[in-house]
């Protein structure tokens, strides 16, 4: 019935379906949890495992039972599955990677949808990712001398958020949303420096001639974006992050999540290529941030 990998099963048919076949298999503590998850998916979805304990009127190790019951090896793995199966159920048939709402719904379903659409997208993200060029774009990252980093719009957001991991790591780590910037930073690189370009659709013009200009001071080009798009050409590194989502009309919702998803891993695949005297650097970062933080004390009547 169930195909593990990586901690995650791949359990045959839809959810709910499989939970009422198997209820004359639960104890009953475990068809308390089976009743709320058919009730309210959504709350699950969005909660943890002692709210679904709360609300079950059960403990949380009954919660766990019911997971393994029914095929899954933990409560997260099985949250995956069932976000899942409610994107298809209320996406009619289709994946809910571009987000699907009507007047009938409520704050509370769209709260499902939106964090099913997220699950939905990381885990397809996470399956169809090419580690070796993660490895390869950590590695380029590390032996910088300086890191350009651009994107426009909601990209933009993203290649603010690298900057702010990567300069920790990389001094020269910077982000610019400027074209004009780009452009006159492109023409400054050199064969030891290295450019991150995200973008969801790749197809960006100025982000392109930024990249194109990068490429002839023989800076390491790095793309995020979609396979085979003009982008991922013209990177030496491309990343590919495939998410079906329409944004020539919406603004990108979870495709700016797998790009900052992405970036996560890419940074810790840098932090784990740096010597030892980089942990020396953080850790005088961190002291630094301890002087803008307001003690309990200073609070206290």
């Amino acid at each position: 019935m169930t195909d593990l990998m990586d901690g995650a099963p791949r359990v045959a048919g839809p959810l709910l379906a499989r939970m009422d076949s198997l209820r004359g298999q639960l104890r009953a503590s475990e068809c308390k949890v089976a009743d709320v998850v058919a009730r309210d998916p959504g709350a699950v979805i969005a909660g943890r495992m002692a709210d679904l304990a709360r609300m079950a009127g059960v403990s949380e190790p009954s919660v766990l039972r019911f997971c393994r019951a029914i095929g899954f090896e933990s409560f997260n793995a099985f949250k995956i599955r069932l976000a899942q199966d409610v994107a298809v159920r209320d996406g009619g048939g289709v994946s809910l990677s571009q987000i699907e709402l009507s007047r009938d719904d409520t704050a509370g379903s769209a709260v499902s949808k939106v964090f099913a659409a997220a699950i939905d997208c990381l885990v397809r993200v996470h399956d169809a990712l090419d580690t070796v060029a993660v490895e390869r774009a950590s590695l380029a990252i590390a032996r910088s001398r300086r890191v350009e980093i651009w994107g426009y719009g909601a990209s933009g957001v993203v290649a603010e958020d690298a900057a702010h991991k990567l300069f920790r790591l990389v001094p020269g780590a910077v982000a610019r949303r400027d074209p004009h910037m780009q452009i006159m930073a492109a023409s400054a690189l050199g064969g030891e420096d290295a450019v991150i370009a995200i973008s969801h659709t790749g197809r960006t013009r100025e982000l392109v001639e930024a990249v194109e200009r990068a490429r002839r001071t023989d800076a390491t080009v790095i793309a995020i974006t979609s396979a085979n798009s003009v982008l991922a050409r013209l990177a030496h590194i491309p990343v590919a992050v495939d998410v079906r989502e329409d944004t020539d009309v919406y603004t990108p919702m979870v495709s700016r999540l797998a790009h900052l998803t992405v970036i996560d891993a890419i940074a810790v695949g840098v932090a784990l290529l740096l010597p030892p005297t980089t942990a020396g650097r953080l850790g005088q970062m961190k002291d630094a941030l301890k002087t803008k933080r307001v003690l309990e004390t200073e609070t206290d009547d």
